[in-house]
């Protein structure tokens, strides 16, 4: 894990507990009128399926050491970007099954448009920016997931 005072990444296997991470956040946010959060989740449908295809799990690699580097650049330039009093980023790695935590995004703001508009900002790049690849397993089999042009765009905006 990186971290400053107001930054911290986190690479890891094991899940992470919203409700610990809110109350850290706000510890080192004193001054925070806004905490925006978004955990993102492993749905149990392929990405171009259909609804019977089902996913039991995906496995997220990544290349250690580049993959920490690069979500911390994502955070410090939404900080850059934006007024922001904390961030808290954890991704997990490794085997993660349908329905379980696979990201979070937590951001800490005096002003709530500054919260949702960095963690934003920072899911969007995640997405396309940070080496992590993406297997899913189940029905049909493993498949590789490449980046979606929906989040490509998504990232442009920026």
């Amino acid at each position: 894990m990186q971290t400053d005072d107001q930054a911290e990444v986190a690479i890891q296997q094991a899940d992470f507990d919203v409700a610990r991470e809110y109350r850290a956040l706000c510890q080192r946010s004193p001054k925070a009128g806004a905490v925006v959060f978004f955990a993102g989740i492993v749905r149990d449908l392929y990405e171009d399926a259909d609804d019977t295809d089902t996913v039991e799990y995906i496995e997220l690699r990544h290349y250690e050491g580049m993959t920490q580097e690069l979500c911390q650049q994502i955070v410090e330039e939404a900080r850059a970007r934006y007024s922001v009093d904390g961030v808290r980023v954890v991704h997990r790695v490794g085997k993660i099954y349908a329905g379980e935590q696979i990201v979070l995004v937590a951001v800490a703001s005096r002003h709530r448009n500054q919260a949702f508009q960095a963690a934003m900002f920072i899911m969007d790049y995640l997405k396309t920016r940070a080496t992590l690849w993406k297997k899913e397993v189940g029905a049909r089999g493993e498949k590789w997931v490449g980046l979606k042009q929906k989040d490509q765009d998504a990232a442009d905006r920026w």
